[in-house]
């Protein structure tokens, strides 16, 4: 069994240094213009995106670039100059979704290597096959694929190097083509602004025809005794019973935009503009590896540093167990319950999880274990740390310390703050100091909440 890559999403240099300090082998950044990710995106200037792809293969490692915007004419009069100084960087690979683009690409840049985007949606061998001819040397697999799937692509398929995502947010669409910010806001996903519509939080209101046949609101709902109800009813994929509700039309009403009711369809296996449960496929790991899959992608290029620290450090770990012959050590799902999540699932990597892919009745993070606290920035001769505080602590709170090295628990004696001695650390926005930190420079700071 060879070892799969682990490949990390880079929003910034930061939290580049973070994933390979943490465990990655290769990361992935986006061109603010050409990927989907004009959000938050750090490498907005072509010294930044230099600086990073150095740093990386200083330190042996990958920086793949996402250029997987699926573009109007008016964005293709500019792509292959503004194109032109980035491929002199050297990025190790293109991350492309569009077949035009890559033609060109491919016509100017005969060497470039070009990863195909999921935003392709590849779901099966002969499109890999497809793919391989146009001179595409890896495919990020769709999300919708089975791991049996997978497992026959790469049997057909047995040259062509294959990514998986294993961890991150999903999308209420067909691996990402999604149109429900475009819809709302006028922000198109495709074109690299997605607001994460998906994620807002809803209201779902019951409603009945009028005399002239067309929806009106009906108050007096009760949603969670209706999804009761259907629950009870659903018997599963084969031989499932239809709850009277299926295919019935319900409103949804945004929390920021009150008095706008959108229709939407409900059947047996749910309403698919609530926001999903994110992936979670570490458990996967060890199947995914025997399979012979090249690369695992984990989703979050606007996620925090934490978040990058603690994914690649759990999913390090899970990789290096199942190549070494180690069973699955079950306290990585404790350390990725601590993340901030919507509940997590396997996705369609486990297939006939049915209404269990929605996550109806929590529109915030479950998770309860711990919360992230703040960043050591420097450790004196003594000892003390200056931390960077994100999150309110105090004196005798229980803290695990994340380093590269090693993560420790402690419980925090003393707090500094502008030579005093006090009980709390407030909150954002302020440093403080704290003792017996030799060694822990650059580590994350998470309180343990007790359950």
């Amino acid at each position: 069994m060879k070892s799969p890559e682990l490949l990390l999403p880079a929003g910034g240099l930061e939290r580049m240094r973070t994933a390979f300090d943490y465990g990655a082998d290769a990361v992935y950044a986006g061109q603010p213009r050409y990927s989907l990710r004009a959000r938050n995106n750090e490498f907005s200037k072509l010294s930044e995106l230099q600086q990073g792809i150095e740093e990386a293969h200083a330190r042996g490692k990958k920086f793949f670039l996402a250029s997987n915007i699926l573009p109007h004419n008016s964005k293709l009069k500019t792509y292959l100059d503004d194109m032109a100084p980035i491929m002199e960087m050297n990025p190790d690979a293109l991350i492309m979704a569009d077949p035009g683009l890559i033609m060109k690409v491919k016509d100017r840049w005969p060497d470039a290597v070009i990863h195909l985007s999921v935003q392709a949606n590849t779901t099966n061998y002969w499109g890999v096959q497809f793919w391989e001819k146009i001179g595409v040397e890896r495919i990020i697999l769709s999300r919708e694929l089975s791991m049996d799937e997978i497992a026959e692509i790469r049997q057909e398929c047995p040259d062509m190097e294959l990514e998986v995502f294993v961890h991150g947010a999903l999308c209420i669409a067909y691996s990402g083509r999604c149109l429900l910010s475009g819809y709302f806001n006028r922000r198109d996903p495709n074109q690299g602004t997605c607001t994460n519509a998906c994620r807002w939080d809803y209201k779902v209101h019951d409603t009945e025809n009028d005399a002239a046949g067309d929806v009106q609101r009906l108050d007096g709902f009760n949603f969670h005794g209706d999804k009761e109800e259907a629950d009870s009813m659903f018997q599963g994929i084969n031989g499932q019973v239809r709850h009277p509700a299926a295919d019935k039309v319900f409103l949804i009403e945004e929390s920021n935009r009150p008095g706008e009711l959108m229709p939407i369809m409900e059947d047996e296996h749910g309403t698919y503009i609530m926001n999903s449960k994110d992936l979670r496929a570490i458990e996967q790991v060890r199947k995914l590896a025997e399979i012979g899959v090249d690369s695992l992608k984990v989703e979050g290029r606007t996620k925090s540093m934490y978040y990058v620290a603690r994914v690649a450090q759990s999913y390090r770990k899970a990789i290096d167990d199942a190549v070494a012959g180690r069973p699955f050590d079950l306290g990585l799902l404790a350390e990725l319950d601590g993340l901030a999540n919507r509940g997590y699932t396997p996705g369609f990597l486990e297939r006939h999880q049915t209404q269990e892919y929605q996550n109806y009745l929590n529109g915030h993070s479950l998770a309860k274990q711990s919360q992230y606290v703040g960043n050591v920035i420097d450790v004196d001769a003594e000892g003390w740390a200056t931390v960077e505080v994100k999150n309110k602590f105090s004196v005798g709170d229980k803290i695990e310390v994340i380093h590269p090295q090693g993560n420790q628990t402690v419980v925090l004696e003393t707090i500094e703050r502008k030579g005093e001695r006090v009980d709390v650390a407030p909150g954002n926005g302020i440093q403080v100091r704290i003792p017996n930190m030799q060694g822990k420079d650059k580590a994350l700071l998470a309180r343990i909440i007790s359950s």
